[in-house]
């Protein structure tokens, strides 16, 4: 097992995320994207609208167009899903989300009741091509014979129908106009050997498990749920597939995280929705729960035996599919095992090969995981000044940006003004691979208004006001402002911007 200080954890994680070194600029804006795994979309747009604000602070002053092309090309090379949140992911990338896309399925129901006429609305574009919600009667839920101006929960039918066809993969978005999705079906914008390809939803969680690794360099348990959004069996499956090394990460301990959470297998520590437990023995369970990403798991125990489902099977129960632990003298068909269970079937061989004892050791003492080819070499190169965009992969996950950068940040906007502290869309401002500070931006015709400007406690200005001023400055510049205003900031720090701030 590999021991890292805080610090080398810090400059491994900058290089996975393409902020240190000068490898983050290869391939552009979807190299970039392959690199992240995932870019996370927002409505909100304050210098530049997120997506564009994650490849900005990567790759410099790329033309606005030129990120907007690269994502949306045509053909396709990246289409939208829920990773982390709606994110723009790698076209290629398409069949890992299988799993979702049948949980979706089998749920029949996300925010809302799937309409009745949602098969009209999928002949509808089968028929015409590609829509947005205005081809098919608006996003809206019209109220009293007015058009609707609503919320999300006030979605019109036509709305609520073409987003569940895109949750279960019968549609997909590559492209959007005006910041409206652009629907069309998926036969015809899916490269056809990925929709031919049929993945398990343990073959899915695996591989989404080492793209996730590979994004964050170093990452928790915690980390990587948080990434993919794991829930109930889903990360059940996770959790085997770090224990038994088929995720492809290595277990570290990084001094100064907190100790791994000690609990009794990966169900313990999900929330399920419903659960069932065959206590006596002889009990029989079929296809327990299992299928919704919120889940729930079953235990079988003394005798039981289990069909299906997400469970922890123990003394002698007898276990057949499904994502599960199993202990003492167990037998596990077609799922995942651990500690002596006896294994049939798994994940398509992806546990042919059992995990060491030794590697399970490692990975019960560390608090961390890591991909083994950021554990290689040394990061080495240039750290990058910039603007971070408050939905940046880099810092999505606030416990893990504290835990990383020991940076407390919450964003603002949704607090009422008076109880604001550093302001509406405070933006953290990254230099010498440290959060240094905050900036709250707008716009003032060609001027970019940083509305408070602060360091964080412990920083002078006399060392860190020149990298805040060039964060600012290089921001400008890539949104067409000529002139940076400070309005406010913290006392002895806007002597120091004078010099460049006006």
């Amino acid at each position: 097992m590999t021991d890292l200080t805080a610090d080398e954890a810090r400059r491994i994680i900058l290089r996975a995320q393409g902020l240190l070194g000068a490898d983050a600029r290869r391939g552009g804006v979807h190299g970039m994207l392959r690199r992240l795994g995932a870019v996370q979309l927002d409505t909100i747009s304050v210098l530049a609208r997120s997506h564009e604000l994650v490849a900005y602070a990567r790759l410099g002053a790329v033309g606005r167009d030129t990120v907007e092309r690269a994502y949306w090309h045509d053909p396709a090379q990246s289409f939208e899903y829920w990773c982390h949140a709606a994110c723009i992911l790698p076209v290629e990338h398409w069949s890992l989300y299988a799993f979702r896309r049948r949980a979706y399925r089998e749920r029949r129901y996300r925010w809302h009741e799937v309409p009745d006429h949602v098969d009209k609305l999928l002949e509808q574009v089968r028929a015409s091509g590609p829509v947005t919600t205005a081809d098919v009667g608006g996003a809206r839920a019209a109220r009293n014979g007015e058009p609707g101006a609503g919320e999300w929960w006030d979605w019109s039918d036509s709305k609520i129908g073409l987003e569940w066809l895109l949750d279960i993969g019968e549609l997909v978005c590559t492209r959007r106009v005006g910041w409206r999705r652009v629907y069309d079906l998926a036969e015809r914008v899916v490269p056809a050997d990925l929709l031919a390809e049929d993945l398990s939803d343990e073959e899915c969680v695996i591989r989404l498990a080492r793209i996730a690794g590979r994004a964050l360099g170093v990452a928790t348990r915690g980390d990587l749920i948080d990434f993919l959004r794991l829930k109930g069996r889903f990360a059940a499956i996770l959790d085997e597939a770090l224990l038994s090394g088929a995720a492809g990460l290595v277990p570290v301990t990084v001094s100064g995280w907190p100790a791994r959470p000690r609990a009794n297998g990966s169900a313990s520590r999900a929330t399920p929705a419903r659960s069932a437990t065959a206590k006596s023995s002889g009990a029989t369970i079929t296809a327990a729960t299992a299928t919704g990403m919120p889940q729930g798991a079953t235990t079988a125990s003394a005798g039981a035996t289990l069909t299906g489902g997400a469970a922890t099977a123990t003394a002698g129960a007898t276990l057949t599919g499904g994502a599960a632990t199993a202990t003492a003298d167990a037998t596990l068909t077609g799922g995942v095992a651990t500690s002596g269970a006896g294994v049939a079937g798994g994940f398509g061989g992806a546990f042919a090969v059992p995990a060491t004892a030794a590697f399970r050791a490692a990975a019960a003492s560390a608090n961390a995981w890591a991909d083994p080819a950021a554990l290689e070499a040394e990061p080495r190169g240039r750290h990058r000044t910039t603007l971070v965009s408050p939905f940046d992969s880099l810092i999505w996950h606030r416990g893990r940006t504290e835990r990383v950068f020991g940076f407390a940040y919450q964003l603002e906007l949704y607090v009422p003004r008076h109880k604001r502290v550093h302001g509406y869309f405070t933006m953290p401002v990254l230099a010498g691979g440290r959060l240094i500070g905050r900036v709250d931006p707008a716009r003032d015709g060609t001027t970019l208004v940083a509305r408070q400007l602060s360091l964080e406690p412990g920083l002078t200005a006399a060392r860190w006001a020149d990298a805040l001023r060039d964060a600012l400055w290089e921001a400008a510049g890539w949104v067409g402002c000529d002139a940076v205003r400070v309005e406010r900031a913290d006392p002895g720090l806007a002597a120091h911007l004078e010099a460049g701030v006006r």
